[in-house]
């Protein structure tokens, strides 16, 4: 999907999690170990719904379940016989007889008992919510919140109604005291967390993402990218007869023309790595309606994208794509870059046509099957991902990342289907292919993180540092040499040591702030983790990515909202 960093599995963890999921040692790292102890919590603790009404705010109930009526000789006494008549009449479906009982039991309390107390409110605010009345929820189980400020069923309860008032934030903010109230151990708040937390990104990504200003990414994130290119004519090197210092001993109108020719100004500074002016040398070439019109639309389209402008690369790609006397191999190259734009957008079925059609017009380029096998990968299609890397390494032997991917997707598949014989075979495949292609950088980055899977920690550190060796400029590489320190060794300055220096290697890096904004979040320091994930989020280069880094954000900063509200810091590093 012409990425720079290596293709991740997909965990069934939500990634907020690790901001918000502070009370697990960091040095479970990333990726399917949470998985892991995610699974080990959901085996201990249950997932019912919390609907009925108690008896009692503490971790022992009360007296519903009992034949006998109490003996009513105090106010106190006859507030919970009014209590339990209202549980009678709550489970027969009663529920306005239920709100009279427990608005009698509240009337009747003493105000010095407030546990009792904020158990009838929170009763009578579960009657509430059977009739859907949102705001009397809220208000019943605030009134139980402040009498017992670390009331789960109160919290939650009144989460689930600021969702139906379309209050996200403070919704947000309870449900994060529930969660680390019970630890992680619920499923349902956990689900409630994660659904907030994905709307809240999804809101402020689309309206930030609107507004922002274009940002080209590094030149080493811009190398990488045109590098996931075997057959892209606009990402060649100037021909012989194309570079300006050819024109120099032509004559005539010939000269002039090449000179002023934009779309061949803007390779030359490709090659000069000099990317800002790019775009607008190709928009000269495309009003003046040259030579090279078809190549400067998609060379334009493919700038838009890398600085995050996918409403003004479409109509290129478009155009690119609808000329039929174009050269085959650019409407093709068009296909794979729309198709991984509609990816971006969440938009699988449109990105699986393009990349389709793609195949059909150039069934020869390698290009299209090691991009839709990427993106097979993503979509859970393992064997077809496998297909497509098969038909690119047919078309390309060379094509070391193609084999590099291929292992990998075959690792995945057996690594989560518990297979330890296809295990082995895949990772004898990463042997293999580091052998026959040691000057493939991204080769050792996945066997490094199959062999982290693997705890085999020693020599996942050995292919990060070949990974360094050939690719010195690559931050990504040293965010997963930080992580994997922190996993295998529990060094915490030496991981912060290794993603501080990706920063300082590419300080548009946005997974080395995301990894170092998730760190600071595990080690209490949360307003620094969310300067770390404001600074990821300006440099998103997708509103899907930029979502999710909403999501971490918004995290973090709940659990300063909890922390001040209630008191509740969970350990930390």
């Amino acid at each position: 999907m012409a990425a720079s960093k290596p293709v991740e599995p997909q965990s069934g963890l939500p990634r907020w999690q690790l901001a918000l999921l502070v009370g697990t040692p960091i040095v479970l790292g990333v990726g399917a170990v949470y998985l892991w102890n995610r699974s080990r919590t959901k085996q201990r603790k249950g997932t019912g719904e919390r609907k009925t009404p108690e008896g009692s705010a503490s971790p022992v109930q009360g007296q519903e379940g009992a034949t006998r009526e109490p003996e009513v000789t105090c106010p106190l006494d006859r507030a919970q016989a009014a209590k339990n008549k209202g549980n009678k009449y709550f489970k027969a479906g009663k529920y306005e007889n239920a709100i009279q009982c427990y608005t009698e039991a509240i009337a009747l309390c003493p105000k010095e008992n407030k546990s009792d107390l904020s158990t009838f409110y929170q009763n009578r605010a579960a009657a509430y919510e059977q009739q859907m009345k949102w705001t009397e929820v809220v208000q019943d189980c605030s009134q139980a919140v402040e009498l017992n400020p670390r009331y789960i069923k109160a919290l939650f309860r009144r989460a689930k109604a600021l969702e139906k008032l379309d209050n996200r934030k403070e919704c947000l903010e309870d449900v994060t005291a529930v969660c680390i109230l019970e630890a992680f151990q619920n499923q349902q708040s956990m689900l409630l967390a994660d659904k907030v937390l994905k709307q809240l990104g999804k809101e402020k990504a689309k309206e930030k993402y609107k507004n922002r200003e274009p940002m080209m990414p590094s030149p080493q994130f811009i190398k990488s990218y045109f590098s996931s290119f075997a057959d892209d004519i606009i990402s060649q090197p100037l021909q012989k007869g194309e570079k300006k210092d050819e024109d120099k001993d032509k004559e005539g109108s010939e000269k002039k023309k090449k000179l002023s020719s934009g779309y061949l100004k803007a390779k030359q500074y490709m090659e000069e790595e000099n990317y800002d002016k790019i775009i607008s040398e190709c928009t000269k070439e495309i009003e003046s309606c040259g030579r090279y019109t078809a190549e400067a639309l998609l060379l334009r389209a493919t700038f838009y994208l890398l600085i995050g402008n996918a409403t003004g690369a479409q109509p290129d790609l478009d155009q690119v794509i609808n000329m039929q006397d174009a050269n085959v191999k650019l409407r093709a190259n068009a296909l794979i870059k729309r198709g991984s734009m509609y990816m971006q957008q969440q938009e699988p079925m449109l990105s699986t046509q393009d990349f389709n059609m793609a195949a059909e017009i150039d069934t020869r380029n390698p290009d299209v099957y090691h991009h839709r096998g990427q993106l097979k990968i993503l979509l859970d299609q393992v064997d077809e991902a496998v297909g497509d890397f098969d038909e690119c390494i047919l078309l390309r032997p060379d094509s070391a990342l193609a084999q590099a991917q291929k292992c990998f997707a075959l690792y995945r598949q057996a690594y989560t289907g518990n297979n330890p014989s296809q295990v082995q075979t895949a990772m004898d495949g990463f042997e293999d292919v580091t052998r026959r292609f040691p000057k493939c950088a991204e080769g050792y980055a996945l066997y490094a993180q199959a062999l982290t899977d693997q705890q085999q920690f020693g020599k996942a550190d050995e292919m990060y540092d070949k990974c360094i060796e050939l690719e010195p400029d690559n931050a990504t590489t040293y965010v997963h040499k930080g992580l994997l320190q922190l996993q295998w060794k529990q060094d915490l300055d030496l991981g912060l040591e290794l993603i501080s220096k990706a920063i300082e290697i590419d300080n548009k890096c946005d997974f080395a702030y995301e990894t170092m904004g998730t760190i600071e979040v595990q080690r209490g320091n949360l307003d620094k983790a969310i300067d770390m994930f404001n600074k990821a989020i300006n440099l998103a280069k997708s509103e899907m990515e930029m979502a999710h880094l909403y999501s971490l954000c918004d995290a973090a900063y709940a659990q300063t909202e909890v922390a001040r509200k209630y008191g509740l810091k969970p350990p930390t590093l």
